[in-house]
């Protein structure tokens, strides 16, 4: 099964997805801070990255950048933010997010989004 990177500075927020991902068979890591997450994305090389905007250190706009600047197929990543500013979810896509959750969320609708992107995906292992 797919391997999915959290990235969220809320012990709630990690805990509770990935208990969720877990129970749906993902195999789950998860980074408490951007600087963690910079380094979880080359270590655990994730199918899949769920990724706060807000956090300490290195915000998620600027771990999001570093995913992107890394070389090969680009991995999706999921932005989530509980800042309902505008500005926050034009400059999401501006930079290159591919898909975005307003905080709060449901399971369910994270689920759902992650089951759609990686159910396109055709590894050339599972050939």
């Amino acid at each position: 099964m797919a391997r999915i990177l959290v990235v969220d500075d809320d012990p709630g927020i990690r805990s509770l997805l990935t208990d969720v991902l877990e129970l749906e068979g993902y195999e789950v890591s998860v980074a408490v801070d951007g600087l963690a997450a910079v380094q979880a994305v080359e270590t655990v090389d994730p199918d899949f990255v769920i990724l706060d905007v807000m956090m300490p250190g290195l915000d998620g706009f600027a771990v999001l950048a570093a995913i992107r600047a890394l070389g090969g197929e680009p991995v999706p990543v999921l932005m989530l933010t509980a800042a309902a500013e505008p500005g926050t979810n034009s400059r999401a896509w501006a930079d290159g997010v591919d898909y975005y959750l307003a905080k709060p969320f449901t399971a369910d609708a994270v689920l759902d989004l992650l089951d759609g992107a990686l159910s396109r995906e055709v590894r050339v292992t599972d050939l």
